[in-house]
């Protein structure tokens, strides 16, 4: 019994496709900047942050089920890698934020300048 190789070139041009419009619509937004997404804060952070964390998260999503080929393992493994991968993300998104506003309150607050 021998296995016929599928190609799954069509699935990576899509892939890459998604990944190539996701980053065009990054660039666009860090260099227009729109005023409701970059004056507006939600959690300690302007929205237009959290569309650029989100948007890097599913683009590390596709990269990782799509190239690395994680979609054809066994639901145990996947959650095995993404799991940890959530937990991750969310708790260094927590110490950037309130470590970021500790930073912030004492060079508000005191007598320490911005030197840089």
């Amino acid at each position: 019994m021998s296995h016929e190789h599928v190609s799954n070139a069509k699935r990576i041009w899509t892939v890459f496709g998604l990944l190539s419009v996701i980053t065009i619509v990054e660039v666009i937004f860090g260099i227009i900047k729109p005023e409701p997404l970059y004056l507006n804060s939600f959690l300690g952070l302007s929205l237009l942050n959290w569309i650029f964390i989100i948007l890097t998260l599913v683009k590390a999503y596709f990269i990782v089920f799509a190239f690395m080929h994680m979609e054809g393992e066994k639901k145990t493994l996947q959650n095995s890698v993404i799991y940890p991968v959530i937990f991750l993300v969310i708790y260094l998104l927590f110490i950037l934020l309130t470590e970021g506003n500790y930073i912030y309150g004492v060079f508000k607050f005191s007598t320490i300048k911005w030197n840089f």
